[in-house]
């Protein structure tokens, strides 16, 4: 029995187009100045921190953090340090009316008739816990994040590992056989089932082929009944 639904962010609840075309380059424009002027502020100074401790530079410069930030970000890192500062400035343009959390049409209604059926909601994305509440307390569809009772990010571990799993169902001490993992990436699928999860990949455009796990177009094509 299902207990508790665990959804990714990008490309299963939101556009992957709204991250990159509208997230990504709205922080990559503003982290240098904002770095220069915001670094003594204890959320970004602590961030710089441990961002120093991921390369290993106990001494190193905000010019030198700016340029390792920026290498990240060319290159896809999942840097836990990067992802905080790209939630601390998304929030400006959220709370500005820059942009909404872009979410599909069929998302907000059945995220809230799991809620109404009395099932436990959850994040998991590579993004920081920050930026996930401010995607969905921000949305198109409104304010949802009533509706989640826990955010997990990179900090519970890399999504592609088993362990992050296990991690995630000890914090929310349940069975991994009473959880279901939603996400459009199958390797992150193959390692949620891995540690006992119940699987279902969203497929927003083509079919995956090589994946061997449940596959809908839409959350409300999702039947818990299925993984009983």
């Amino acid at each position: 029995m299902i207990r508790a639904i665990v959804t990714d962010i990008e490309g299963t609840t939101t556009d992957i187009r709204f991250v990159h075309q509208v997230l990504f380059p709205y922080a990559r424009q503003r982290l240098a100045e904002f770095l220069r002027h915001q670094h003594e502020q204890p959320e970004v100074a602590a961030a710089l921190e441990t961002l120093r401790a991921e390369i290993d530079r106990p001494q190193a410069s905000v010019e030198a953090l700016i340029e390792q930030l920026f290498t990240y970000m060319d290159n896809d890192v999942k840097s836990t340090s990067l992802k905080v500062l790209q939630g601390i400035i998304w929030r400006t343009g959220y709370e500005n009316g820059d942009f909404r959390g872009h979410l599909y049409a069929d998302v907000a209604p059945q995220l809230e008739a799991w809620k109404a059926e009395g099932l436990q909601l959850c994040v998991y994305s590579s993004g920081s816990v920050d930026a996930q509440k401010l995607l969905f307390g921000y949305s198109d569809a409104g304010d949802l994040t009533p509706l989640f009772s826990g955010y997990f990010d990179t900090r519970v571990g890399a999504k592609r590992e088993t362990e992050s799993y296990q991690n995630i169902a000890e914090q929310l001490i349940l069975p991994p056989q009473d959880l279901l993992f939603l996400s459009d990436i199958r390797q992150e699928l193959d390692a949620a089932r891995l540690a006992g999860w119940h699987t279902c990949q969203l497929i927003r455009d083509d079919a995956d082929d090589l994946s061997d796990h449940l596959q809908v177009n839409r959350f409300d094509q999702i039947a818990l009944e299925t993984f009983l």
